[in-house]
């Protein structure tokens, strides 16, 4: 009752947004031009205030993170993909492969999950990826492992021929708790066309996650933006998600993704911090149905992300400790942030920091 108080209490400049208002205390579902409005408003800050008080009825004042580790096993792939500075063709100077020893080595048992997804490998076998992660199931049994995207999967089935309810029991049968919501990038058949030659498309990314969700594989979801969507295929993208969610009941988490414009220079006008706060407010009040909504540092930096977190932001990832993929494409933010400074930058934002583990299980919360 209080939340609703909050919000029938508010009276923006902006009549459009004082009508969404009141859907929302009539517990109305967003609907697509609702979405473009909001992409469209100038009062950031009534906006911001709706999407945190829907935070708060999730999570209170908690905002978590994780203490998790990024493996990328390689960098080389197939995909030729139009916004990626991170793949590498076989003889490039600065392609990789990493051996399991190398991938176990860069784990230490203070980690609450490892983040595993890398390029499309052209001779990688599928048995290759079942070893990786039993491997580190048998050195940490107690660790989460969150792995392999839906364009992976899909990869997978392309390359050798092993369709994606096989490959995620294998995996699961290996080790594998969940998996990542990379490769989504837009749900828009127009920018698919442009962008991403040969990489799966949004509805078979869909078919993937639903795959996996019915078989107890929980996943996150995410989106790439700043690039050469729209505001229109933003909010679709939004309510396809939405859509499946209400199905499956299997996103643990939503994650907006600034697209790094790197060396790939998709835009004359990247994301802006603006830009930023109104997608995490847009993913609080358009996804009603997933309960944690990230304010990625990696990618909209610390400052921008820690006000995120008033912004219906409830999660700001983890401290990685080391990322390849956005740094590949020079996201300016550290390699890796401590503890201390996720605690300190939740704690700016006036909020409690909660240590999780993958699945939102809490396991310290630092209120003093």
């Amino acid at each position: 009752m209080g939340s609703l108080l909050e919000i029938e209490n508010i009276i923006s400049s902006d009549k459009k947004l004082n009508k969404i208002a009141e859907k929302i205390i009539n517990n109305q579902r967003l609907n697509f031009e609702d979405g473009v409005d909001l992409f469209e408003t100038e009062d950031i800050h009534t906006l911001g205030k709706l999407a945190d008080i829907k935070k708060r009825e999730v999570s209170g004042d908690n905002v978590y993170f994780v203490l998790n580790r990024h493996v990328n096993p390689t960098n080389i792939c197939v995909l030729s993909c139009s916004f990626c500075d991170f793949a590498k063709k076989k003889g490039d100077v600065d392609a990789y492969e990493m051996s399991v020893d190398e991938i176990l080595s860069s784990i230490d048992d203070e980690m609450h999950e490892v983040h595993m997804v890398g390029g499309h490998h052209p001779t990688w076998k599928f048995e290759y990826y079942e070893e990786i992660v039993r491997s580190i199931r048998e050195k940490h049994p107690d660790l989460h492992i969150k792995g392999f995207t839906a364009a992976e999967i899909d990869y997978f089935h392309k390359r050798w021929k092993i369709d994606p309810e096989e490959s995620l029991a294998r995996l699961k049968e290996a080790g594998l708790t969940s998996m990542p919501g990379g490769g989504a990038e837009v749900f828009s058949s127009r920018v698919h066309k442009m962008l991403l030659p040969g990489k799966s498309k949004a509805s078979r990314w869909q078919e993937i996650h639903k795959i996996a969700h019915n078989q107890g594989i929980k996943s996150n979801c995410t989106m790439l933006y700043g690039h050469i969507e729209t505001i229109e295929e933003r909010v679709d993208h939004f309510i396809q998600l939405r859509e499946l969610q209400d199905e499956t009941n299997g996103f643990l988490a939503f994650i907006p993704l600034q697209y790094q414009t790197g060396t790939t220079q998709l835009t004359d006008s990247p994301a802006t911090p603006i830009d930023d706060l109104k997608m995490i407010s847009l993913a609080r009040l358009m996804l009603d149905n997933i309960n944690h909504i990230k304010s990625y540092w990696v990618t909209i930096g610390e400052e921008t992300a820690s006000i995120g977190l008033n912004f219906g932001a409830d999660d700001l990832d983890g401290t990685i400790v080391k990322e390849n993929i956005m740094h590949a494409a020079n996201a300016n933010s550290p390699g890796g942030l401590a503890r201390e400074k996720m605690i300190y930058l939740i704690k700016e934002a006036k909020k409690i920091p909660v240590e999780r583990d993958a699945l939102y299980n809490n396991i310290k919360i630092y209120n003093d």
